[in-house]
């Protein structure tokens, strides 16, 4: 996403000078390059005489330690605000998710930018960008002059790897028995457009962005081709919960809400500035089904082709139903020792 970004800023005529902060240079010969860790103080010195700063380091890796990754992304986002406001920067644009509404099955559809932020920190990464929005929020009153816009995307497509991607990678389409999907993606491109309105300031504040409207679960399978596994809620979650525990997977429980109940948003504020997607989420949704052929994960947790070849087309039954045995195998081999 960075390197998109970067690259569209760089061609753009509203735009005199690109900066690129990272820990290595990119591709993109018309940016002036730093390298840097963006949690270093020192990066207020290179942010001097910017107008604009767009933070996109984010760690929000499945396989990344939880306690690290929050040490990352927390102090990453607290250290470029503090940075940007000494440097006289009159704008920081950060990007968190969609996620921070939260995936209820009350949440109206589609979410206001104003809805209350009603997430807990319960899935993947999710209590790094609710505390990042906090700092978004507190940054205004602490540093005076300081404007921060923060951009929420709805499912992130494109070279992107979470366990709402990998939710596509499975046999199966897992359905909680009684839950409401509504499926509403984000391909990067469209992402990175929404940044540049943002960056120019055709808009402000607090921006939803992603496809117009949204899938519902029968036609997400019928587009995917993928057929559904339902189960009910306490054996989904319970199971989820128990692999997560044991660390047979990387996503803890929490993550099926995202995929159980709606968070779908309206992009009204970008769409009255004059932005429009310019992918659909069955276009979207077909590049994301290209990006993961080949690839097989079952209850979060991607597999070889010689483990999804002995999984079979019901290796997801497997692996849920099955997570009570296994638990109960390692506590009788906790017994033992």
């Amino acid at each position: 996403m960075g390197a998109l970004l970067t690259e569209r800023l760089a061609a753009s005529e509203e735009i005199k000078q690109v900066i690129a902060i990272d820990e290595r240079r990119g591709e993109c010969a018309a940016a002036q390059w730093h390298i840097l860790d963006v949690r270093d103080p020192a990066i207020a010195e290179k942010l001097r005489g910017a107008d604009v700063v767009v933070h996109l380091a984010l760690d929000l890796d499945l396989e990344t330690d939880a306690a690290a990754r929050t040490a990352y992304n927390v102090r990453g986002t607290q250290t470029v605000l503090t940075a940007a406001a000494a440097a006289g920067v009159h704008r920081v644009v950060l990007c968190t998710s969609a996620m921070v509404y939260g995936a209820l099955p009350d949440n109206e559809l589609p979410l206001s930018e104003d809805a209350e932020l009603r997430a807990t920190a319960e899935a993947t990464g999710v209590g790094d960008l609710l505390e990042i929005e906090r700092l978004a929020r507190r940054a205004p009153r602490a540093h005076p002059g300081l404007n921060v816009t923060v951009v929420r995307p709805a499912v992130l497509v494109g070279g992107t790897d979470t366990a709402l991607t990998r939710y596509f990678e499975s046999p199966r389409l897992l359905v909680v028995a009684g839950s409401r999907p509504a499926w509403q993606f984000c391909h990067v491109e469209d992402l990175c457009s929404a940044l540049e309105y943002a960056v120019v300031e055709k808009v402000e504040g607090e921006l939803a962005v992603g496809c117009d409207g949204w899938l519902e679960q029968e036609e997400v399978e019928e587009l995917s081709g993928i057929r559904r596994m339902e189960l009910p809620s306490a054996v989904a979650l319970g199971a989820a919960a128990r692999l997560h525990r044991i660390g047979l997977t990387p996503s803890p429980a929490g993550d099926l809400a995202y995929t159980m109940y709606p968070w779908v948003v309206s992009g009204s504020r970008l769409h009255d500035a004059g932005w429009r997607p310019q992918w659909t989420n069955e276009e979207v949704l077909a590049e994301l089904l290209e990006e993961v052929a080949g690839r097989h994960t079952v209850a979060g947790r991607r597999l070889g082709r010689k483990d999804a070849t002995a999984a079979g087309a019901a290796g997801a039954t497997v692996a849920l139903l099955g997570a009570a045995a296994v638990v109960r195998r390692a506590r009788k081999a906790r017994r033992r020792v």
